[in-house]
């Protein structure tokens, strides 16, 4: 993988072409740090309309340079009841003010029950009439990704992959050559616990950077997109910082993986 793979990519066989640190805004870093981010180049957006900073900002580059931003977004499973798909979509376009989604996704399977033929044929309609240029899903149940994966369900898959958490090398990525689709991976740090000291570790050892594990992510090149949702500038500044770093070399690879162990065997009752 080459620095310039690293940095950017086209997201599966869509058409998009992403920087591969993406942002999410749901921790509200602030609109300066939205715009730091963007004139760093980050151009794919995770956002809901609750993220009010995201959308305030996403609404004023969308007037004049609404093909340079991916936005992807969604409506969430409702587990005990069918959510309101279109109503959602609809909402979504007024609230940012655009006449399309780049990535509109069913957010929150836990299983394949959760996924009934109803939501995929809504989501292809919402692809059929424009208003939608890619369909996905998140999910929880990695083996469901790696079937509709391989099947070609969907055009945009997004799942946990982290240092601790690397089932997905196992359950999704050997499904994903013949239809590729586009890949949004979240939580790199596995909510913080990967840069902090696990019980067991050596004190005087080396614990992850946030990049360390950014990067650790990137390096895989079956993710197209990483997700990040820092607090405030100071942490998006960081974690920008993996982009300039590029891949991980073999030790600091076999370091993470070591590490990620630790980690998954002193949380993995909340794996």
């Amino acid at each position: 993988m080459t620095n310039g793979q690293f940095i950017r990519t086209t997201l599966g066989a869509t058409s998009m072409s992403v920087c591969r640190l993406g942002l999410s805004a749901s921790y509200r870093p602030g609109a300066t740090a939205i715009r730091y981010a963007i004139g760093q180049g980050v151009d794919f957006f995770f956002g809901y309309g609750f993220d009010t900073q995201l959308v305030k900002v996403l609404r004023e580059e969308f007037g004049t340079r609404r093909d340079k931003y991916v936005l992807a977004t969604g409506a969430y499973n409702l587990i005990y009841g069918y959510p309101n798909l279109r109503r959602t979509l609809e909402k979504r376009l007024r609230q940012f003010r655009t006449e399309y989604i780049d990535v509109f996704q069913f957010l929150g399977v836990m299983n394949e029950k959760q996924l009934p033929p109803r939501v995929v044929e809504e989501l292809v309609r919402f692809r059929e009439e424009g208003k939608v240029r890619a369909i996905g899903l998140s999910c929880h149940d990695r083996k469901l990704v790696g079937k509709l994966a391989a099947a070609g369900a969907m055009d945009v898959v997004m799942m946990r992959y982290n240092a601790a958490h690397r089932g997905a090398e196992r359950d999704i990525f050997p499904h994903l050559t013949h239809h590729n689709p586009g890949v949004i991976s979240y939580t790199a740090t596995r909510w913080t616990a990967l840069t902090r000291r696990p019980k067991g570790w050596p004190k005087e050892a080396l614990i992850p950077t946030a990049p360390m594990c950014y990067r650790f992510v990137l390096s895989n090149p079956h993710v197209h997109v990483c997700l990040t949702a820092p607090t405030n500038q100071r942490q998006l500044e960081e974690n920008l910082a993996a982009l300039r770093q590029g891949p991980l070399n073999e030790e600091e690879m076999n370091f993470m993986k070591e590490f990620g162990d630790a980690v998954y065997a002193r949380y993995k009752w909340f794996m």
